[in-house]
């Protein structure tokens, strides 16, 4: 039995974020992801998380969507919306959107790996724009 649960979690590896603000980024990438950038779902989410301020947040995830997938290399696997678990992926984004403040450096690096290239100096901006919107409007990324 454990083995099978094993074999099945292979692919989610990591547990979703606790904090309310990592889960609605990791709601917003999966929907944009499985549905394009103007995905209605994630713009009612960042509405009932931000009120009449959404816009900007939401811009700027659509914008590192935008950024990760013109500039990447390779695949970024994506889950579901509604799965419990993280893919190895999206766990190194929600890890490089949550230390960005403390050290911009290792998220540049995590992000340039994520995607696979050298620099992905676009895409960091772009992450540290999505970081500087959710702090401002009171819904910093915190580690759980």
């Amino acid at each position: 039995m454990t083995r099978t649960l094993e074999t099945l979690s292979a692919p989610l590896p990591h547990l979703q974020p606790g904090d309310p603000a990592a889960r609605l980024i990791l709601f917003g990438i999966r929907q944009m992801g499985a549905q394009g950038l103007d995905e209605a779902t994630a713009a009612n989410a960042f509405l009932t998380a931000f009120g009449v301020d959404f816009r900007r947040p939401l811009m700027l995830l659509r914008v590192l969507m935008h950024e990760l997938s013109v500039s990447a290399a390779r695949p970024i696997p994506i889950a579901p919306w509604c799965c419990p678990r993280m893919t190895a992926a999206e766990a190194t984004l929600i890890e490089a959107l949550r230390g960005f403040d403390a050290n911009p450096g290792r998220s540049a690096y995590l992000i340039a790996d994520l995607i696979g290239v050298r620099q992905a100096d676009a895409a960091v901006c772009a992450l540290a724009a999505v970081v500087s919107a959710f702090a401002d409007l009171g819904l910093p990324i915190r580690r759980d």
